[in-house]
């Protein structure tokens, strides 16, 4: 008869799942987010409007952020029904929450050292080799004996287990070479394993802020503030941005343009060159009398626009 075929919500959410799986990398992530979507199960595409989704996911007890995370995965699933699989005519369009900037968080060595002393054991190992390192989460826990080279002093990170895809070697200093020391003969595969000897599979949330409770540090700092912190280290202490960039696998300069506030008394150093180049022969500032070749310093330049301005009174303002 001519009639395109109705489809349901949870035939995209099945073909969005497989056409990611391998391929996206938060691809678990999306899985449980749509769990959390009962509501739009058994619900044709074509009934699915603005109203329904910011109703879903309005009723949901989570902050702003959180929701925008629903709401973009929804996007997506349903611009790929109309732009890649033909199973809708339209998209629906949805405007995601506007986040507020959030504090960078990072700690101060002395609380990162009260915050070991609170952890089980062998997070506290994980958490230093962390804030020695700078790497992501997924990077610390699936950890493998084969990516590390003790007598190079590296850990090589292929593509597949790199955010952007790209594969990363970072140096090892002494910290984070006597963490992996401390894990010889644990497992045979996997650096990081739990007090059973098993590999570590996920971040044990009750001990993390039980710790963090102990150590009086703001409950709101997770994991990944490591990764902030580490950096942050860094750039107080004079290491570049690109220096910064290339250390912690970040694409762009612009990735870590959130931590160059954090060095003011290293840009104060660069800033007061300017002191140099004011106070010496300019040449480039220019010259008074060519044929002299006369160099402007700070007076000269005083001087003629105290000359320029008599001149201008002279001749009555004009």
């Amino acid at each position: 008869m001519g009639e395109k075929p109705k489809y349901l919500w949870d035939e995209a959410a099945l073909r969005w799942i497989k056409e990611k799986k391998g391929v996206k990398k938060s691809i678990d992530d999306d899985i449980s987010r749509l769990r959390q979507l009962p509501e739009l199960r058994e619900v044709y595409l074509h009934n699915i409007d603005r109203s329904m989704i910011m109703a879903i996911v309005n009723a949901k007890t989570c902050s702003d952020s959180t929701k925008n995370r629903y709401l973009a995965l929804i996007r997506s699933i349903l611009n790929a029904c109309v732009q890649k699989w033909d199973m809708l005519d339209k998209s629906v369009y949805i405007e995601l929450f506007k986040e507020p900037a959030h504090r960078l968080k990072w700690l101060r060595p002395k609380e990162a050292k009260t915050l070991l002393s609170f952890l089980q054991p062998y997070m506290a190992d994980m958490t230093e080799f962390d804030l020695a390192t700078g790497l992501r989460q997924g990077n610390v826990f699936n950890l493998r004996w084969r990516q590390i080279d003790f007598m190079k002093r590296v850990c090589e990170y292929y593509p597949e287990d790199m955010k952007a895809s790209k594969p990363l070697v970072i140096p090892l200093n002494d910290t984070a070479m006597n963490v992996l020391l401390k894990q010889l003969g644990k497992h045979e595969e996997f650096v990081f394993v739990h007090s059973r000897n098993k590999p570590v599979k996920s971040l044990n949330y009750e001990w993390w802020k039980e710790a963090l409770y102990k150590a009086k540090i703001d409950e709101d700092f997770h994991w990944h503030d490591l990764r902030h912190t580490w950096a942050s280290w860094l750039v107080q202490n004079g290491v570049s941005l690109y220096a910064l960039k290339e250390l912690g696998g970040w694409q762009t300069l612009e990735m870590v343009q959130r931590y160059a506030h954090l060095a003011p008394e290293h840009l104060a150093k660069d800033a007061i060159k300017i002191d140099s180049i004011m106070t010496s022969d300019c040449h480039n500032l220019g010259t008074v009398n060519k044929s002299e070749e006369e160099v402007i310093t700070v007076d000269t330049m005083r001087k003629m626009l105290k000359d320029m301005e008599e001149k201008w009174w002279i001749d009555g303002g004009s």
